[in-house]
């Protein structure tokens, strides 16, 4: 599309689109935000921009460790490729210049942005060299609508004649200096590969839509254009470029005239000469200082510093011994942002927590800044915080015998028995720790008790235990219980009646000798899948430890079976009396087929239903 520089003299405006005079209207603004989940590390793509693009904007939505990267389709690196992360600048790529930003302020959170105003002359792919988190991508560029039409070149324009005052580019491949071949992705050009720059050629016939000019005057034919030098060169190095002058003079005397006594469509076209084609010299390019390694006290941070040198209007990155003749500035620096702050013991220990044995201390301790303010701990290092609490030791605690009540019951029903209570020596604080010491005069725990003579009283008796009733494993045994009166030397049987306002001793109890082990354990049959002819049956086997938890150490050759037939007795068909064949020759109803009509059907009755169940059941196999 044309820019307002065509239009010579014009007040218009370039819209987004980059139309003259356009009003937007034909603009569409392409915009999104990628935020897909990322696994893997290194370059993923983003988003495509393709050609004749304006106002490209990508951002990234937060500062991240992540970095933006730019690539032609071609495959040919612009801004980050090939695992090397360029600094912030300027780039040109695709026809257009990119400005690449990335802020590095510890308190920025603005993440990285390539920004360009197009158009692009090619399709760009935008990446996200992912090493962390994606915080998302922001994008957006303008192109022209499908309707836009371009504006007709401008009438003081001559064919041939470059836009915008441009030089029409062309690529060649220059072997002036081998060493100049580029290292970084800054140019945008591909190694050893350098611009050759064609002037515009004016052309001597007049455009179809001027007028033709008036035929010069037999005057004018006495003068004509000499050229009388050159302009300055445009750069004192790198290649750079100059034009001829070229002035009106007098054919006899050669003396300067003004431009009109000339025909000034003969005047010759001025052709770009390359001049000072030689390298400037290199020169150190120092980027930016990265963030401080710490955000108190001292701590490192770096930047890059590239060897670079002029040529063409390019910056291009060349090896390091070009730059020998400078001192190389520093890459790393010591930095400190502000004093650390430092740990502060307020108080002294406070008292022990007991007055005997062990207990604790405690003391304050506080961060403290280097303006002597109170601030979070996590202002200092934790690995240098005195401790605020601490064991402390009081000695031994005098020891005491503790006592509890007697036993409200004697151990004997009837006749002499004891009761008893419990004895412990302890310290005498709150500790629940037995402790020895006491010395040897122990209290008694037990006290002798009589609730009277036994005899022609009533009570339930209790015979010995039985065996288990099972050599391993959770069993039971049984003993005899009975209702007696006892006498001075022997006692009654009664009727249990008479015992029974007294608790009975139970006469079966639980019994465990040892562990059986794991053992198989199986659920019933299930009911068999077949009446007849052969079905089978299944049950759940397991293998289960004495807890009845799943166990691995049953032997497998003992595993009970967990299918098996059943039912293999054969069929023994319903016969039914009122279904039979009234003829000797059903089987050619059978053959023809006909048992499907009514009538057939019940005159063979048997045939017919022997044949159709034959079907069935070859169908049911099926």
């Amino acid at each position: 599309f044309i820019g307002c520089d065509d239009y010579l003299g014009s007040d218009k405006v370039v819209d987004k689109c980059g139309i003259c005079g356009g009003d937007n209207t034909a603009c569409q603004v392409v915009s999104g935000v990628f935020k897909h989940t990322l696994t893997n590390l290194g370059y993923h793509k983003i988003v495509e921009i393709p050609e004749g693009a304006t106002k490209i904007n990508i951002t990234e939505m937060s500062k991240s460790n992540n970095y933006l990267a730019l690539r032609s389709r071609s495959g040919r690196s612009i801004i980050n490729g090939n695992w090397a992360i360029d600094r912030p600048g300027r780039y040109e790529g695709g026809g257009t210049i990119f400005t690449y930003k990335r802020p590095n302020e510890i308190s920025s959170t603005a993440g990285e942005s390539f920004l360009a105003d197009g158009p692009t002359n090619e399709i760009l792919d935008v990446y996200m060299i992912h090493q962390q988190p994606n915080p998302g991508i922001h994008y957006e560029y303008v192109i022209p609508g499908a309707n836009v039409i371009s504006p007709q070149l401008p009438p003081h324009r001559r064919p041939g004649e470059p836009f915008n005052g441009q030089l029409e580019v062309t690529d060649s491949t220059n072997h002036e200096d081998e060493d100049l071949r580029e290292t970084g992705t800054h140019t945008g050009q591909s190694a050893g590969i350098f611009p050759i720059i064609q002037p515009g050629r004016f052309s001597s016939h007049q455009p179809d839509n001027q007028v033709p000019a008036v035929q010069p005057s037999r005057r004018n034919r006495e003068h004509n254009w000499k050229q009388i030098g050159t302009t300055e060169c445009s750069t004192t190095c790198g290649r750079g470029s100059r034009y001829p002058i070229f002035l009106c003079v007098n054919r006899n005397t050669h003396e300067e005239v003004s431009e009109s006594y000339c025909d000034s469509s003969a005047k010759p076209t001025p052709e770009e000469e390359a001049c000072n084609i030689f390298p400037c010299p290199a020169f150190w390019d120092i980027g930016e200082w990265s963030e401080c390694s710490k955000t108190c006290g001292l701590g490192m941070q770096h930047r890059q510093v590239l060897c670079r040198q002029m040529y063409a209007n390019r910056t291009l990155t060349v090896q390091p011994y070009r730059c020998h003749h400078l001192e190389k500035p520093e890459t790393t620096s010591t930095c400190q942002l502000k004093i650390c702050s430092e740990w502060q013991i307020r108080t002294e220990w406070t008292s022990c927590s007991v007055p005997c044995g062990v207990g604790q201390r405690t003391r304050d301790v506080k961060c403290v800044s280097n303006l002597g303010d109170v601030v979070d701990d996590e202002e200092c290092n934790m690995k240098l915080r005195p401790n605020d609490i601490e064991n402390c030791d009081m000695g031994p605690c005098a020891k005491s015998w503790f006592l509890t009540e007697w036993s409200d019951r004697c151990s004997a029903e009837c006749g002499s028995g004891v009761r008893t209570r419990s004895v412990v020596c302890m310290t005498n604080h709150i500790s629940s720790l037995p402790l020895e010491g006491c010395g040897s005069n122990r209290p008694t725990d037990s006290t002798p008790c009589d609730n009277g003579p036994c005899a022609g009283k009533v009570e339930w008796f209790a015979g010995s235990w039985s065996q288990c009733s099972i050599e391993c494993g959770s069993g039971t045994q049984q003993r005899e219980v009975i209702c007696i009166r006892k006498t001075e030397n022997s006692f009654d049987a009664l009727n249990p009646y008479e015992c029974s306002y007294l608790e009975r001793p139970p006469s079966q109890q639980t019994c465990y000798l040892k562990p059986c082990g794991a053992k198989w354990f199986s659920t019933e049959w299930s009911t068999c899948s077949k009446s007849c002819e052969g079905g089978f049956r299944v049950r759940e086997v397991r293998c289960l430890s004495d807890d009845m938890t799943p166990s691995t150490q049953c032997d497998s050759q003992l595993k009970p079976e967990e299918k098996e037939a059943c039912n293999t007795q054969d069929c023994i068909p319903e016969i039914d009396e009122n279904c039979k064949d009234k003829y000797y020759n059903c089987n050619v109803v059978v053959q023809a087929r006909l048992c499907v009509y009514t009538y057939y059907k019940t005159a063979c009755c048997a045939s017919c239903t022997r044949v159709a169940n034959r079907q069935s059941g070859f169908l049911g196999r099926r």
